[in-house]
């Protein structure tokens, strides 16, 4: 048996703990913070449960904490001291490793008030057994979910916990002037899915207005091609490597094999998206890229991004599929060209 703690978008839990079910024929589950975080029971080892996961394409399950340790907070200073404790009790497995700490909380929790108090005394802690204090790249991160009077601490790998960021809510710096908060949809995406955009030439970005998406292709160095009937950010559409199309998707002709990368961040139905990707395909070349957002626009999601892959896969193979913590009513998609 083994116990974990799952996160995902606010609202989106139920399609995370649906998917769970597909994976696993024997879970259980309970609603943490409704919508958002759940805690599961699966009668299997943790490492088995970590295999499975690792190898399977889990679109809403952003976070996922193994429970290694489970504490009863008590609102004093024992509640430090449980966890100071347990660091020196588990010394060999932090010392000459480079440690983060991720420090969640319900609004409940006893621990609210407390958070910053404990994450000092776990550091010092760490550095006093050997252990290294890192923002990033570390080699563990120790992850604690705090809830009403119970306190859930896991161990685990960047790639185990699924993210480097406490419960996959990965944050970005807004610049002075930025054109949208999309601009940060797009980084996510390039870490998510790992793909370097500055190894690109020449894209077309399809509903680009104001030019978030566009903006950060300029700054990895590609040409744009931005195809949108609405006025674009000033410092996007003055750019030199910038064309805009000022017109409808369907309207456009772009010359054949001519591009190697295709995004798409529009708030339309997702069978008429799909439909403008596929119209732009001879356009690219063979095997290009595409990073493409599906609204969830109803009830069936399951049924809509089935629908989708479907319509899709005549011209293109659908990679990865996640939804990122910059995603609200959507998932995006990384797609390949088929030749």
């Amino acid at each position: 048996m083994s116990k974990w703690i799952g996160t995902s978008n606010q609202n989106f839990s139920p399609y995370a703990m649906e998917e769970l079910r597909r994976l696993f024929t024997s879970i259980n589950f309970t609603q943490l913070v409704p919508g958002e975080v759940f805690l599961f029971d699966i009668p299997m080892e943790s490492d088995e449960v970590q295999q499975r996961l690792s190898t399977s394409e889990l679109i809403f399950l952003r976070h996922v904490q193994p429970i290694d340790r489970e504490f009863v907070l008590t609102g004093q200073a024992t509640d430090v001291n449980q966890l100071v404790e347990m660091i020196s009790y588990i010394d060999s497995s932090v010392a000459d490793k480079k440690i983060s700490i991720h420090i969640r909380t319900s609004r409940e929790s006893l621990l609210v008030n407390t958070k910053s108090e404990i994450k000092s005394a776990m550091e010092e802690a760490i550095v006093e057994v050997g252990g290294q204090l890192v923002l990033q790249n570390p080699d563990l991160i120790i992850t604690i979910f705090a809830h009403h009077t119970h306190l859930y601490v896991g161990f685990g790998t960047v790639e185990e916990l699924r993210s480097d960021w406490p419960g996959g809510a990965i944050r970005f710096q807004r610049e002075e002037g930025q054109a949208s908060r999309a601009k940060f949809k797009l980084l996510e995406a390039e870490q998510v899915f790992g793909l370097d955009l500055s190894l690109f030439k020449q894209a077309i970005d399809v509903g680009a207005a104001p030019g978030g998406w566009s903006s950060l292709l300029l700054e990895r160095g590609l040409k744009v091609t931005a195809i949108d009937p609405a006025v674009l950010d000033e410092k996007v559409s003055s750019h030199p490597a910038l064309t805009h199309l000022k017109m409808n998707a369907s309207d456009v002709k772009l010359p054949k094999a001519s591009f190697d990368l295709i995004v798409c961040d529009m708030s339309w139905n997702p069978l008429m998206m799909s439909k403008l990707v596929l119209v732009l395909r001879p356009a690219l070349k063979p095997y290009s890229y595409g990073i493409i957002t599906l609204k969830l626009m109803n009830k069936k999601v399951m049924q809509s991004i089935r629908e989708v892959k479907e319509r899709l896969g005549s011209g293109y193979t659908v990679l990865q599929a996640k939804q990122l913590f910059h995603n609200r009513d959507e998932i995006t998609l990384l797609i390949q060209k088929n030749g």
